[in-house]
């Protein structure tokens, strides 16, 4: 690999639920300017947009900030910290995030949206009606905004994945020096959403980006809930 490109697919109308995500996605793509799908893209797809098109939104009280409480505390597994009105907590998925994933950004006022319930299963999902409805196949990432431990600011992560690797083992493979790598795994699902949410940011509306150009050696079935979340016997910090 020598060269990634990464641009928006724009024109997505807003999602709404049971509506067609992929054929949505794969026509928005089709009218761009040179962003047509093409075999072994991957396509990168935010969680609000599936959340939405899954039915994953619930009504609260739009007059009271607090009103979405009583859900993250539902969909939390398990409470790590709580600050103020912030809950870090660990949900169903494995996923150790603030507010149990639930969110009011980019959705209609009085409701909010969910994580899917199963994201690696939503990500199979897309790419087999991209597939249906475009005759090609890519890889699908679901992203999401994450904050990381020890270290401030946002990046969007994979919470789920289909057709390609989530983690890319390097054990056992040489550095430049020749040395033998221990312990090196690349989370490269992340490092692809992270990429994609350059450029879609956070307040354009772009729903789904595309990074063509990727190895293809890392096409496989990937799965983030299995390969990138950390059992508990496993985490140092739970």
């Amino acid at each position: 690999m020598t060269r990634l490109e990464v641009f928006p697919i724009l024109g997505v109308p807003e999602v709404r639920p049971g509506d067609d995500l992929a054929g949505m996605i794969v026509a928005a793509a089709d009218g761009g300017d040179g962003t047509a799908l093409a075999a072994g893209d991957v396509v990168v797809v935010t969680q609000k947009v599936v959340s939405k098109a899954e039915g994953k939104l619930e009504a609260i009280d739009a007059d009271d900030p607090r009103g979405h409480k009583a859900i993250v505390e539902r969909e939390s597994v398990r409470i790590l910290r709580r600050r103020g009105d912030l809950i870090i907590s660990e949900t169903k998925h494995g996923f150790v995030c603030a507010n149990a994933g639930v969110d009011l950004s980019n959705v209609e006022d009085g409701y909010a949206a969910l994580l899917p319930d199963d994201s690696d299963r939503s990500a199979r999902r897309l790419r087999d009606g991209i597939r249906a409805r475009a005759g090609i196949d890519v890889a699908v990432i679901v992203s999401d905004t994450f904050g990381r431990v020890w270290r401030r600011g946002l990046t969007d992560v994979a919470i789920g994945c289909a057709g390609i690797a989530a983690v890319l083992d390097l054990r056992g493979t040489e550095d430049a020096l020749g040395r033998e790598l221990q312990v090196t795994e690349v989370a490269i699902v992340d490092e692809l959403a992270g990429a994609a949410d350059l450029v879609m940011g956070k307040a354009t509306g772009a729903a789904a980006a595309v990074v063509r150009g990727v190895d293809a050696r890392w096409f496989r079935r990937g799965d983030v809930r299995s390969e990138i979340v950390r059992r508990p016997e496993e985490d140092l910090f739970r």
